[in-house]
């Protein structure tokens, strides 16, 4: 243990109950001792249901890699909601670029369209996620994107074209018109001023783009002939990531199909679900209604962590102590006593206790 180390521990636990940057915060909040933050330095509405946020970490920021995802915390009408969002600038970037739509029930992404402004201070989680550019490159990449699925891959044009990348690149980016497409001009930009960069928008309710209607199996062989070789990297709306992955089963078997998904996993209750779920630390049981133990803890009135409800930033990681969970996304069933399981994601079948 290093001398700042030792005193930093010291100085913690004279700070108790609290950790010292619930103190600091109250002179500074971006000065911090171990918790990573980020003030807001730009905001841009450039679509009517967009906003780019760009925002300045901390020391503790280690960077992120193209495609990775940040887990972003805001206040909101005195709570404060964590939220995750891929950065879309390149990954050589100190700065971290975020464009965040707003959707029509989205309590944060709400939040940030209308109402985030300079000087804002959001709490933030180091990059996590393997959606990520291989090393070395490989010699073609296509890109397909739909609605604010376009910033991670976003983030990958921009690396690969801040490196002096030289294989052939095609970026595929789907929106219901010319108006939602929040980067378009630097799109065109991009295109124009590289010559290995195909850019092909496909507007879906109106004309003026490269391609019209949704994905079809055609839009591949116009967009990049080459797909079957090339390494593809796919973020979107549930229906476009399905008609791409059955495309790419149907006639590119292998793992060159890369996805990443911001959707809250939707699975019905389960109407065969019986038995009952006992939050252990909480003296709380409740009846197993078949929907997922996030679900089922926040009905029985506790607050469990959570991040993304979508099972890739495990904040609601929690032990099993027994009984048999299903995995909402696979269906993978596991009985494992004294497992660590994410709530968000599964489901009870029959008793289970829980260490909540």
């Amino acid at each position: 243990m290093t001398a700042r180390t030792r005193l930093l521990s010291l100085l913690e636990a004279m700070a108790t109950p609290h950790p010292l940057d619930r103190y600091l915060e109250l002179v500074d909040p971006m000065t911090t001792v171990r918790d990573l933050r980020a003030r807001v330095v730009a905001v841009r509405r450039a679509t009517a249901d967009t906003v780019t946020i760009t925002l300045r970490p901390t020391r503790q920021w280690r960077g992120f890699r193209a495609g990775q995802f940040v887990q972003v915390g805001v206040v909101v009408d005195g709570v404060r909601h964590t939220r995750c969002y891929s950065p879309a600038g390149a990954d050589r970037d100190t700065d971290i670029e975020l464009t965040v739509k707003a959707h029509a029930h989205g309590l944060v992404s709400g939040h940030l369209r209308e109402r985030v402004e300079v000087g804002t201070v959001v709490t933030l989680s180091q990059a996590a996620g393997t959606f990520t550019l291989p090393t070395p490159r490989p010699p073609r990449v296509l890109l397909i994107s739909g609605g604010s699925g376009i910033t991670p891959v976003m983030s990958m044009l921009r690396t690969l074209v801040a490196e002096g990348y030289r294989g052939d690149v095609t970026f595929l980016h789907y929106a219901n018109r010319a108006e939602g497409v929040p980067y378009l001009a630097e799109l065109r930009a991009c295109a124009a001023g590289n010559a290995n960069v195909n850019i092909v928008l496909a507007y879906t309710d109106s004309g003026g783009g490269d391609l019209r209607g949704r994905f079809g199996a055609e839009h591949l062989d116009v967009a990049a002939p080459w797909w079957r070789e090339a390494e593809t990297y796919l973020c979107g709306p549930a229906s476009l990531m399905r008609s791409v992955r059955e495309q790419y089963d149907r006639h590119a078997p292998g793992d060159r199909l890369h996805v990443e998904e911001f959707a809250p996993v939707v699975a019905s209750p389960d109407p065969g679900a019986a038995g009952a779920t006992t939050f252990r630390a909480s003296g709380v049981t409740a009846e197993n209604t078949g929907v997922s133990l996030l679900e089922q803890a926040e009905a029985a009135g506790l607050t469990p962590e959570y991040g993304c409800r979508m099972g890739i930033c495990f904040s609601c990681t929690t032990v099993r102590a027994s009984g048999c969970t299903r995995n909402l996304r696979t269906g993978e069933l596991d009985s494992d006593p004294d497992t660590p399981i994410q709530l968000c994601v599964s489901a009870a079948v029959g008793d289970v206790t829980l260490s909540l």
